[in-house]
């Protein structure tokens, strides 16, 4: 059994490579961060369409937790002062404003820094992360 939680990240998108590498040096959270395409999906209990929506969280127990829900519960593993903001996310209205901020970044994470083509949807759009 795992001990530790999974982030399940768009291995694909620079954007959210380049993303994950950043909180994984600054933040420095508990878990184990892996691209949903090189993981064992069905065995995290995760749907392929789900991970191709949004960043996700697994617990070892096999919660899964998405988008915005996902960053609070990083941050929440983390040291320092980062499980005060996770705590924050957590709580309405907060969590709704930051949920905004989430799927917008996640709409156009393919014209952000670090975006690359395979952030882009085949509609022209951007994919959700």
């Amino acid at each position: 059994m795992r001990t530790r939680p999974v982030l399940l990240f768009d291995g694909d998108c620079g954007f959210c490579t380049s993303a994950v590498d950043v909180l994984q040096r600054v933040v420095r959270p508990r878990c184990t961060a892996v691209p949903w395409q090189r993981a064992d999906l069905a065995a995290l209990g995760v749907a392929e369409e789900r991970a191709r929506h949004e960043v996700l969280w697994v617990t070892p127990a096999g919660t899964v937790y998405g988008g915005v829900r996902t960053v609070a519960k990083l941050l929440l593993s983390a040291g320092g002062p980062w499980p005060v903001v996770g705590g924050a996310l957590m709580v309405p209205p907060v969590r709704w404003v930051a949920h905004v901020g989430y799927r917008f970044v996640a709409d156009h994470r393919g014209s952000l820094p670090g975006g690359t083509p395979a952030c882009a949807r085949p509609d022209g759009g951007t994919r959700h992360a």
